[in-house]
């Protein structure tokens, strides 16, 4: 009889912790220890849930063990379904190529996290060419190599301003730089220099800057701290940060946020993912498909690098670019082209 009550309670707190870890904004604890980092990695749970009811299947076989092995077996496949319907509802694809906007108002925005520069100057600026970028948000890349990403880009004919911001020198992890095309004016950066609200991120600098004749939207370069244990205090409250961003009228966010959609719950406003703003990938149908690590395929990697945009603007087309797996970071270049509502 013991042996039975046991095993019933094992499936019992088995699907109320995968129950949990499919939804944790049901419970409030997208932004706690652990359950974040589940959730962060859908596919890889999915996976991992149908290997593990593939094992509790094969204890089903013996009669003394059957019951709780098909129990376990259910409750482990439930678990990797709901991964599943979420991922598919998010979506898992993005076109081969940029969709069409001619509009003059449109806006192409790539943001590639370089892993310390890993990727060099020239790689960065033939992907900008390609997609005809505008903006470009690259943490973890300092002013020089900025400069050499401008320069190539100015010799293939789409010169770019160049704005970088560093906490210190220590890690180039500590640098992000944004560029911004001179077609869409005259920008200043205007995030403090120090980490920490009200002025920036905590520990990573992003960078915001305002039109100078005000004529144009905010244009920020996300870096947010990982989630790891001794850093959550300043993970949540850099996302707390990032939201209050996103509070205007005419605001895009570019860069890694070392979040996905589960870890903005609870910020958004007006019917936003994070204040005002609304995910890009969401819009394209690729909020599914995993930007790091790059040694994991998309569907089992997570989402955590985003472009975000105030509702003035429409998401014309979004991709998450796989052809860079080999070019050294651990995070693929996204690219999004965003045309002005109405």
């Amino acid at each position: 009889m013991l042996p039975r009550i046991l095993g019933w309670a094992a499936v019992v707190v088995t699907a109320a912790i995968a129950a949990i870890l499919v939804w944790p904004q049901a419970f409030g604890l997208q932004n706690q220890w652990i359950s974040a980092h589940v959730v962060a990695l859908r596919g890889s749970a999915a996976a991992a849930g149908i290997a593990a009811a593939a094992l509790f299947a094969l204890l089903a076989l013996p009669r003394r063990t059957r019951r709780f092995g098909i129990a376990m077996a259910s409750v482990l496949a439930l678990f990797a379904a709901g991964n599943v319907a979420v991922l598919a509802m998010r979506g898992l694809g993005s076109s081969a190529a940029p969709a069409e906007a001619s509009d003059a108002d449109a806006v192409t925005v790539l943001a590639w996290n370089t892993l310390g520069e890993v990727p060099d100057a020239q790689t960065i600026a033939d992907l900008a060419l390609r997609e005809g970028a505008d903006v470009i948000s690259l943490p973890e890349t300092t002013d020089p190599l900025g400069e050499d990403v401008a320069v190539a880009m100015r010799d293939g004919g789409r010169p770019m301003w160049v704005h970088t911001l560093a906490f210190d020198d220590i890690a180039k992890a500590r640098s992000t730089t944004l560029l911004i095309s001179p077609d869409l004016g005259d920008y200043e950066v205007v995030s403090a220099e120090w980490p920490g609200p009200p002025g920036n991120t905590n520990t990573l600098p992003t960078v915001v800057a305002e039109p100078v004749d005000g004529d144009g939207p905010r244009i920020v370069a996300v870096h947010a701290v990982a989630p790891i244990r001794w850093e959550l205090r300043n993970w949540r409250s850099d996302l707390d940060y990032l939201a209050g961003l996103c509070t205007g009228e005419d605001v895009i966010l570019a860069g890694d946020f070392n979040a996905t959609l589960d870890h903005f719950a609870g910020r958004g406003v007006d019917g936003g993912d994070l204040g005002r703003c609304s995910d890009a990938a969401r819009a394209g149908g690729a909020a599914g498909l995993g930007t790091w690590p790059t040694d994991l395929p998309p569907v089992l990697g997570s989402p955590i690098d985003h472009v975000l945009a105030t509702p003035n603007w429409e998401v014309a087309s979004f991709r998450v670019l796989g052809e860079f797996d080999d070019a050294g970071s651990d995070h693929r270049p996204i690219v999004a082209t965003l045309v002005r509502a109405g």
